[in-house]
């Protein structure tokens, strides 16, 4: 009677272990593809439009995979479809690592995003069904979420150093011998498990949010280098809106949908998820220039712009554990309100450094950025899962995620779209990241007072002014 116990602490402890591993490797190549973003369009001789693709087509397809990832480990099985995914991931970086150009790199990143779309979600659905009681869930996730979320800290360091000594393909290579340790130490201590109630997969909705948001993705990302106003744009601008009103039927229509509409009927729930999409597209639509500004505007080396970068991502692996208990005790409002104000003024802040804007003043505004949007995603998640019924807890985690990474997409797009514009009308590099950063910073304010003004009526008139605070929010994944 006492042995079962004893053995089962052994067996849990090295399930955390590999799932931590798996999003660490995920978190990981988030920070770590910006700071190889220079290197790449040397080597590749590429422009700011296949940076772009590098980074949104890994994105893309975790956006709108990641709600079909936790459906499938539920269904097939969380220990299949997590090696499953560790296996696609790991392959993926090798073909990342050897692509002779840039079209092969994309390509490579594609199958990323395909298996950090499994492996993402079905590690955390591991760790779930191990850790039935809800207090050792709750430490187990809290452990988790801390664990893998050193990855993106780790990222500019790491990318910097590896570039700087080996070149850009160094950074996908690392992955291959994370990856086979993750399958040889996952067939071993995960044990299977799955839903059998679990719905079924809604592939039309599936396949349709990924054309939409692809061809939105596509006007946006090639309308300046083709022309905003060339049949190719147009037609895909025209495609984006006619298959995402598609999706908007189907959803409607079909029994399990991926998202069902039914819960942006709360206000609450969409108020939360909208300023989710601002967080994405601010957040990684900014971070997606870090690197460029130090070393093509104030001429850093690679591993010294890595290490630049760094305030950024420290002060929300930093902040980010202590975020939900702030809500908590202050409300949604408060948090969400005061951490989008940050994060804008952060951001307008770095519309006005230049060339010989001395590091010592550049460094805080990283930090405040990183501060701000740290103390904005958790409340923001936990504002989404108090607007719906507790069994549905999980979806909305994941719908906030989702709706963050569709925002991370159209920023890294848009924002670039901004720089672009500004350099073909004359304007240098430099003058267009100015605009970048204060367009994010203006939209992220905008936010700021639309949040303030609809969380008073939505969760503190319905005596909700706290969120879940320890509910799994993997804030900044993928």
């Amino acid at each position: 009677m006492k042995s079962a116990p004893q053995m089962a602490v052994p067996n849990r402890a090295a399930l955390l272990t590999v799932t931590c591993l798996g999003q660490f490797m995920v978190l990981l190549d988030n920070t770590i593809v910006g700071a190889a973003l220079p290197d790449m369009q040397e080597r590749l001789h590429t422009q700011l439009t296949g940076l772009q693709w590098i980074v949104d087509a890994y994105v893309l397809l975790v956006a709108m995979l990641l709600l079909s990832g936790g459906v499938f480990a539920d269904r097939f099985g969380r220990k299949r479809l997590f090696l499953a995914g560790v296996v696609v991931f790991t392959a993926a970086s090798v073909v990342c690592s050897a692509a002779p150009s840039i079209g092969w790199l994309i390509a490579g990143r594609v199958l990323q995003g395909i298996g950090a779309a499994a492996l993402s979600p079905a590690s955390l659905s591991l760790l779930v069904a191990a850790y039935p009681v809800p207090q050792e869930r709750v430490r187990a996730i809290g452990l988790w979420a801390g664990l893998s979320g050193i990855g993106l800290a780790a990222g500019p360091l790491a990318g910097g150093v590896l570039v700087e000594a080996f070149g850009w393909p160094a950074i996908f290579l690392v992955n291959v011998p994370v990856g086979a340790a993750l399958l040889v130490a996952g067939l071993r201590a995960l044990d299977e498990s799955r839903n059998p109630s679990a719905p079924a997969i809604d592939v039309p909705g599936t396949v349709l949010s990924i054309l939409g948001v692809g061809a939105l993705t596509y006007g946006l990302i090639e309308g300046g280098a083709r022309g905003w106003t060339s049949p190719v744009i147009l037609g895909s601008f025209a495609a984006a809106a006619v298959v995402l009103a598609a999706f908007v039927v189907v959803e409607g229509r079909v029994p399990a949908p991926m998202l069902p509409l039914r819960l942006f009927r709360q206000r609450l729930f969409t108020v939360s998820n909208t300023a989710m999409i601002v967080v994405g597209f601010a957040l990684m639509g900014s971070s997606f220039f870090f690197s460029q500004f130090f070393v093509y505007v104030q001429g850093s080396s690679i591993l010294r712009a890595g290490l630049q970068t760094l305030p950024a991502t420290l002060a929300m692996v930093v902040v980010s554990p202590f975020a939900g208990r702030l809500a908590a005790r202050h409300g949604f409002r408060i948090m969400v309100t005061t951490g989008l104000t940050l994060a804008g003024l952060g951001l307008l802040a770095l519309g006005f450094v230049h060339a010989d804007t001395g590091y010592a003043n550049v460094w805080w505004r990283l930090a405040v950025v990183g501060i701000g949007f740290a103390l904005t995603m958790s409340p923001l998640t936990g504002a989404a899962i108090q607007a719906v019924s507790p069994q549905e807890g999980g979806l909305a985690s994941g719908v906030s995620s989702t709706t963050r990474q569709i925002g991370a997409v159209l920023g890294v797009a848009v924002l670039g779209a901004v720089v672009r514009t500004r350099e073909s009308s004359g304007a240098s590099f430099e003058d267009g990241l100015n605009s970048a950063f204060v367009v994010a910073g203006v939209v992220t304010l905008a936010t700021a007072v639309f949040t303030g003004v609809w969380l008073v009526r939505s969760a503190e008139s319905s005596r909700q002014a706290s969120p879940a605070p320890r509910v799994p929010e993997n804030t900044t994944a993928h």
